[in-house]
């Protein structure tokens, strides 16, 4: 099972393995606080991307597809296969990101494909 999460929700047992998909840690959490197995900074948008999207709705098909192209080659990609293994070896993953909008962000993108990959 693949389940998101903001990072400053409460940590939960039912979150299993988790994984922080941003490039940048969340502000005013400490890694106490976190309790995250891995921190996948590599997979997270590039910062143009990020910078261009800005958490505008609007903006979330046409992030959403440059974002699934990042995935495809270099760091991003490599930290991408490593999540795929980390899903094969754990039942539970928790994406967790720092994003207010819960429905227009890359933890979101990352589900998608990662059910896809199932």
């Amino acid at each position: 099972m693949i389940q998101t999460k903001r990072a400053y929700e409460n940590v939960s047992p039912d979150d299993g393995f988790r994984v922080l998909v941003d490039r940048l840690w969340p502000r005013g959490m400490s890694k106490e606080k976190e309790q995250l197995n891995v921190w996948l900074k590599d997979i997270a948008p590039s910062n143009e991307l990020r910078k261009w999207f800005n958490h505008e709705p609007d903006k979330f098909p046409l992030f959403k597809e440059q974002y699934l192209t990042e995935l495809q080659s270099g760091e991003t990609l490599v930290a991408f296969q490593e999540l795929l293994k980390i899903i094969k070896e754990y039942p539970v993953i928790t994406l967790i990101y720092s994003a207010k909008d819960e429905v227009h962000n890359n933890a979101r993108v990352l589900k998608e494909v990662l059910e896809k990959n199932e």
